[in-house]
């Protein structure tokens, strides 16, 4: 590949292809282009090589460089690399289409809207932070914090492995999704889980409106302050301590390890192991049903 620095005015409607660009804002600005087969890497750590640019498409990229796509409107990329140096990759973007591609670096998206991922490998500690309007299918992604802030989410078959995600979350779907994931949908506003495994600790604490349907729920202390929550056909594992403070319509196969002070609503399990009610700053209003039979009051 050659090294390259183009002025924006001269690359309306071209086509770029196997060309290196290390340089700062190598590409600033272009629109209505299509970049084919280029590298992004350099020892002259050049960056925000896209920066502002409208109408774009990048397909079988490589991007080493940092902060290569603020503020562009209209993106798609296509089998593209962008590495762990690739960090805060798309922030204050809109219109962003990608499909095959890797997303490795710190803070991926921050700040963007109307986003479409297809069979993305995502390895980025801070991803998707205060986005809007976004569908995920198929994809792998790896990081703590992920999503924080955001709304407006459609995700379909998600492998998800990391800390801390989905908080203060707003309007959200998941479907066939496997979350591995510590602290998540704290503070969450309108969410629905279908057909999911949910397998971590202190899940879903301070939710509201969160609808849990056909999920299998794993690990300590699960669903507790929460309000509106709803739980249709799940089973659950490893879940001591559950619904501390919640109102809550449940209907669980299977067993619970324990219940403690629910708030109020109807818990209903095949078998729940362990009943705890006292030593609470809550009246307990709630029905608790095991094996068919009303437990309490």
């Amino acid at each position: 590949m050659k090294d390259c620095n183009h002025s924006s005015a001269a690359l309306k409607g071209a086509i770029i292809e196997n060309k290196s660009f290390p340089y700062e804002r190598a590409l600033y600005g272009i629109s209505d282009t299509l970049v084919r087969n280029c590298a992004f890497a350099g020892e002259e750590d050049g960056e925000s090589a896209l920066k502002e640019c409208r109408d774009i498409q990048l397909d079988g990229c490589y991007m080493d460089l940092r902060y290569p796509m603020w503020h562009t409107e209209g993106l798609k990329l296509n089998n593209c690399e962008l590495t762990s140096n690739c960090r805060a990759a798309l922030w204050y973007s809109d219109g962003i289409y990608a499909k095959g591609c890797k997303f490795h670096g710190i803070k991926a998206f921050r700040e963007c809207s109307n986003i479409s991922l297809n069979d993305c490998d995502i390895v980025s500690p801070e991803f998707g932070w205060r986005c809007s309007d976004i569908a995920i299918g198929d994809c792998k992604l790896s990081g703590e914090y992920a999503f924080f802030e955001s709304k407006n989410l459609k995700i379909s078959n998600l492998d998800f492995s990391g800390k801390y995600s989905f908080q203060y979350i707003s309007d959200m779907s998941i479907s066939r999704s496997t979350l591995k994931t510590k602290d998540a949908f704290w503070h969450t506003h309108n969410v629905t889980v279908t057909d999911s495994v949910l397998e971590g600790e202190y899940l879903a604490w301070y939710s509201d409106n969160l609808t849990l349907i056909r999920c299998h729920i794993k690990g300590t202390q699960p669903l507790c302050y929460c309000t509106n929550l709803t739980l249709i056909d799940c089973t659950m594992e490893d879940t001591d301590l559950s619904f501390e403070y919640s109102d809550v319509t449940a209907s669980v196969k299977g067993s619970i390890l324990s219940v403690k002070n629910p708030k109020s609503g109807l818990i209903a399990a095949g078998d729940i192991k362990e009943l705890i009610i006292g030593d609470s700053r809550y009246p307990c209003n709630a029905v608790i049903k095991s094996s068919g039979k009303i437990i309490y009051p």
